[in-house]
């Protein structure tokens, strides 16, 4: 099983490569050379103790907190978000676990290694979560910050 996940960790981060927006700065070393991260040169940090303990983030370009951005996630096993919403949307490929996802009033669904999400910003309440098999490890792109609004904040501030 090991094998499979490394060999789609692998896949996923010559797609980032590939495909990952690069300023204006590196555009002409970006002509000359490839940009690339393995796994070991990935750095982990917390994404906010307080309100998400154990959830990682491994940014990639950009600044998540503040625009445009590409990072790996990781939840860990049995991580689960209640019901919120994003200000942006989101396209996620997922890299290791299950990761769980329910749309407001609808069915959950489940997304295993090699799957793809794109995510509505705005209105779209979801919940969010990983089994508890095992770490969900998942690649998010956006155009915007990260952000997470939580659905009691998100309807009281609609107009």
């Amino acid at each position: 099983m090991r094998p499979r996940i490394t060999l789609m960790a692998a896949m996923l981060l010559v797609t980032v490569a590939v495909l990952t927006p690069v300023s204006a700065g590196d555009q002409e070393m970006a002509a000359n050379a490839p940009i690339h991260k393995v796994p070991a040169d990935l750095k982990w940090a917390d994404y906010d103790p307080t309100a998400a303990p154990g959830v990682k983030i491994a940014p990639l370009w950009g600044d998540y907190r503040t625009g445009a951005f590409g990072a790996f996630f990781r939840l860990p096993a049995g991580f689960a978000a209640p019901l919120h919403t994003h200000t942006h949307s989101m396209k996620v490929v997922i890299v290791s676990g299950t990761y769980i996802q329910a749309p407001e009033g609808k069915p959950e669904f489940r997304l295993g290694p090699g799957s793809y999400l794109m995510q509505p910003g705005g209105a779209y309440r979801h919940t969010t979560s990983c089994s508890a098999d095992s770490d969900c490890v998942f690649f998010v792109e956006s155009d915007g910050a990260f952000d997470l609004h939580p659905a009691a904040a998100a309807a009281s501030s609609a107009p």
